[in-house]
This record gives structure tokens, sequence and C-alpha cells, in this order.
């Protein structure tokens, strides 16, 4: 995937969610589908930080939710589709960082912390598996780290949790595409990592990026882990 020559063209009507999407990257993933003529529902638990997000973004739906709880997970599910249909994208930005102090600093409470944003990505991926899996052109994406491949003892509770996180992701992917080969048919639906060492000044390329996986099909990404970088 390339995301220097995506046009988002084939966006243009999905409907896509932003899971924990009240950040400076989910609001820069906003507008650039908001701009490819995509729905937006972004989704976050702060009430205050989803106010202003309707406010800057007019375009973009918001619901508030808390996504590490499964029951309001399913509930989440049946508003967007009771209001809006069923979705063909979401992108996961749930997550946090704690760490530091070596090895001896990765206490259990800050584990604990991190692995919300797993728990989040799992119960949102399965409340809204079918409707990505069974979609023309379904694509899940998460936001890990390039600490899954370089780990260190600082950020061990970090690494692991996103490591973690990876993995169900794949998972999800081989879902998808198992799904396909048994209904004897192409997959069109992916599920694609993008890895970063930090997201502050790369909100854009993601945003760019994000679009732009369905200017690929689903075939060309299955089980791609995308690096974004500064200056790339």
């Amino acid at each position: 995937m390339d995301a220097d020559t995506a046009t988002g063209e084939l966006v243009s009507g999905r409907l896509v969610l932003l899971a924990g999407g009240t950040s400076a990257a989910g609001r820069a993933c906003a507008r650039a589908l908001l701009d490819a003529g995509a729905r937006v529902v972004i989704v976050g638990s702060d009430a205050d930080r989803l106010a202003a997000v309707a406010t800057a973004l007019p375009g973009a739906a918001v619901e508030r939710c808390d996504l590490t709880d499964e029951q309001a997970v399913a509930a989440l599910r049946e508003r967007v589709h009771t209001t809006h249909g069923a979705v063909d994208g979401v992108l996961h930005l749930v997550g946090g960082w704690r760490g530091g102090g070596g090895l001896a600093g990765q206490s259990d409470a800050d584990f604990a912390f991190l692995a919300r944003g797993l728990t989040a990505l799992r119960h949102v991926s399965r409340a809204f598996d079918d409707d990505v899996r069974t979609s023309d052109a379904g694509r899940l994406a998460i936001v890990s780290s390039t600490a899954v491949a370089r780990p260190l003892a600082g950020g061990a509770n970090y690494a692991a949790v996103k490591a973690a996180s990876e993995a169900w992701v794949r998972a999800v992917g081989q879902g998808y595409a198992k799904a396909a080969r048994d209904g004897g048919r192409e997959a069109t639906a992916a599920a694609v990592i993008f890895r970063v060492r930090s997201l502050e000044g790369l909100e854009d390329a993601l945003a760019s990026a994000f679009v732009g996986l369905w200017d690929d099909t689903a075939v060309a990404l299955s089980d791609v882990i995308v690096e974004l970088a500064a200056g790339a």
C-alpha cells in the first residue's frame, strides 16, 4: 500500500467507526474520511471531549461508550445499526503509554491500564465482525508500535500489550480470509496493522494511510504491517 498515491475515492459512502477517536489522531482521520465522502462515527468515553469533537467536526456522528464494557459495546452496535446501518470500517485508537524504570518499574497496575486497550479491541472487533467481514470493502485497522519489534525493558508492559493486540488483529484477518474461502469468493475484508514510534506529528500520515486502505484490494492488504515514520 502506498499512502502517497491514495485517493480515498473508494471510501466514499462507507460507514467508518473510529474507536477512541477523540484524540488528535482520531480527529485527523475523521476529517480525512469526511473529506473523502465517508460517513463517520466517533466513539469515546469522555462526554466533554465528544462534545468538542462534535463541534469541530459537525459532519461526524459521536457516540459515548466504555469500550472495555462488553455489554456497552453490544448496545453501541445496536445504536449504530439503527441510526446509520452496518459498519464498513473500524479504526482502533484506544491506547496510552505507561512505562520507564526498567523491568522493575513494570507494575501490574500499569499493565492493567494498558491492557484496557486490548480489551476494547477485542470487544469492538467481535461486535462489528459480521459487519466488516461481509462488507464488500471491509477494513479493520489498529495503531501499534515499533516497540513490538524492538522491545525495551522499560517498555515491557507496553510492548507486550501491543504484541497481543497485533496477534488479535492478525487472527481477525485470518477469520475474514477463511470466511471468504469457505464461501467460494474472493476476500473483501482485511485487517491491517499500522506501526509508529510515536503518533505525535504523524496524525495526518495515519489519516491518509487509513483512507488509502480502500484504494487497495483486501487480498493485497491481507496480513499487512505498515510502518509510518516522519518524513517517509
